[in-house]
């Protein structure tokens, strides 16, 4: 029998998350239903003293309803050893208040506590520079603040996607070809007129097919991606920028480039991680708060979160 565990997950405000698609809302259920305790942390709540990281901390039964999805009890102000496991599910922007959360989960894992997605690890991966290591699959890629080095690469390149490193949900992602008459104010933009470092990459036709999120588990790949396919007339497939999400079991190529990060992935401590991959191409690897769960589990029937909570139990068992 498996042992009941006291989870706690670190998230953002209960009342913001939207139930009805929100991953670590399916992750919570699917631990309540093994029976496991569920407890909630807001990242502002975390608190360091005397050699111990505290946090107050909410128990919550999640509902089968998306409105209200939860039931609340009494906070209580408690060490993160106090529980089996701990994940850090919030939201980016990562700022500096972000960077500062994960010095005092990493001091909490010093003292003992289980923290996932391993703190250390969640810093030392930009979500946007982490496809560095890996340029073999990567799509001809530029990472410059120097305006004279990204206008030669779109010049190149003719046709470039343009990105700010520390954006999400397709924020500020812009699409230029070499005779865009706007390159020059959204390179000066996004550089904060040569400031700030972004990242270029060549465009990818194959957008039009879907900018495929494929997740790895405890480094287990999950056989089925959501392709986010962008709306007519635009080039982000983000769910946020209107992309439609279809959930579609992964390609080889996928799963070949799945399979070779999965095991240097999870020996890091990244529990949750999603690929974004657009034609064979990865583009991004997210570990902050990986999301599409919801979408693959209604789709295609594979449960993704029930698999998180497979690898926490076997990891909390050791």
């Amino acid at each position: 029998m498996t042992q009941k565990l006291k989870l706690a997950f670190i998230v953002d405000p209960l009342d913001a998350l939207k139930a009805y698609k929100d991953s670590s809302i399916a992750m919570m259920r699917a631990a309540a239903a093994r029976g496991h305790q569920v407890w909630t942390i807001q990242r502002e709540a975390l608190a360091w003293r005397d050699g111990a990281v505290f946090a107050h901390a909410v128990p919550v039964t999640p509902l089968p309803s998306d409105e209200p999805w939860y039931a609340a009890g009494e906070a209580q102000r408690l060490p993160l050893t106090a529980f089996d496991a701990v994940l850090m599910r919030q939201d980016p922007p990562f700022d500096f208040e972000y960077v500062t959360a994960t010095w005092l989960l990493e001091a909490a894992v010093a003292a003992g506590a289980r923290v996932f997605n391993d703190p250390r690890a969640i810093r030392d991966h930009s979500e946007k520079l982490a496809i560095t290591e890996f340029p073999q699959f990567t799509p001809t890629s530029l990472v410059a603040r120097d305006p004279a080095d990204i206008h030669a690469f779109i010049d190149e390149l003719g046709d470039v996607i343009l990105k700010p490193l520390d954006g999400m949900g397709g924020s500020q992602i812009f699409r230029v070809g070499a005779a865009d008459p706007n390159r020059n104010v959204i390179v000066e933009t996004l550089t904060h007129e040569g400031t700030r470092t972004i990242m270029a990459q060549r465009y990818l036709p194959a957008i039009v097919d879907g900018d495929k999120r494929v997740l790895i588990v405890g480094g287990e790949v999950v056989p089925y991606a959501l392709a986010r396919i962008p709306k007519a007339g635009e080039t982000r497939g983000n769910l946020a920028a209107g992309g439609r999400g279809v959930a579609m079991a992964i390609t080889a190529r996928e799963r070949e480039i799945a399979e070779y990060l999965a095991p240097i992935l999870w020996q890091r401590g990244l529990l949750i991680v999603g690929l974004d991959v657009i034609g064979g191409h990865l583009t991004e690897i997210n570990v902050t708060s990986p999301t599409c769960m919801v979408e693959i589990a209604t789709q295609a029937g594979f449960d993704v979160a029930a698999l998180v909570v497979t690898k926490l139990e076997e990891a909390c068992a050791d």
